[in-house]
């Protein structure tokens, strides 16, 4: 089956997880929030995950995480490739550039890792539950596979990223609220999903259940592009 939008999701997707492993290099403050950029913006790749399984199910969320791991791949080993490549006698910016965007390399591989693992746990959850739940109460699926899924992401990226940067009080301070951040974020984002997923499954004419989905992340073929 063909999808309308099913692309555009997928790339909106990718861009979002894109523009926060660049923006991730920042830490900023909020009252009593202590987070890396990254933290504004990453919510709404799982936001995206969840209505993408929601609508489209477990296989198709499969292909596009994949999709976002070999962006987000690419896109670090083309800063790093850039950041050794010799600077031009004129050009006085290199500092700023490995200031910036030499780190990536590390954010890079600290969010495939957490990303990788954590949006495949908050699919599973999604899927499951929705069978549990016989597809009602949405809800309880989108609040329950984030507390669960975003505790490994945010744990995963704040150890591999930050470790030996920022001091162990700080990085546990981080990590909590990285945690309850984008947790709180995702909660109140409740009826945007709910609006999204219902127009989606209107336009697309679609609401799949995972009832014989082989749940292995790393089971992707070509039935998946269709």
């Amino acid at each position: 089956m063909r999808y309308k939008l099913f692309p555009f999701v997928m790339v909106a997707f990718v861009v979002v997880f894109l523009l926060s492993n660049t923006v991730a290099v920042k830490v900023t403050q909020l009252g009593p929030f202590y987070f890396d950029g990254a933290t504004i913006l990453f919510p709404l790749a799982y936001i995206f995950g969840d209505i993408m399984t929601e609508v489209y199910g477990f296989k198709k969320s499969r292909l596009v995480i994949w999709s976002g791991f070999a962006a987000c791949a690419f896109m670090g080993f083309v800063y790093w490739l850039i950041g050794v490549l010799p600077a031009a006698p004129d050009w006085r910016n290199q500092e700023a550039y490995n200031a910036i965007l030499g780190q990536t390399p590390r954010i890079v591989l600290a969010s495939l890792v957490a990303y990788f693992c954590g949006e495949f746990v908050n699919s599973f959850i999604m899927a499951k539950m929705k069978i549990l739940t016989s597809g009602r109460r949405l809800w309880t699926r989108t609040i329950g596979s984030t507390v669960v899924g975003q505790a490994v992401d945010t744990s995963l990226f704040v150890a591999i990223a930050f470790t030996g940067v920022i001091p162990g009080a700080a990085l546990l301070h981080m990590a909590v609220s990285n945690y309850v951040f984008k947790t709180c974020f995702e909660a109140a984002a409740t009826p945007v999903t709910y609006a999204a997923c219902g127009w989606l499954k209107r336009v697309e004419q679609e609401d799949y259940f995972d009832h014989e989905t082989n749940f292995n992340p790393f089971a992707v073929s070509m039935d998946d592009l269709k």
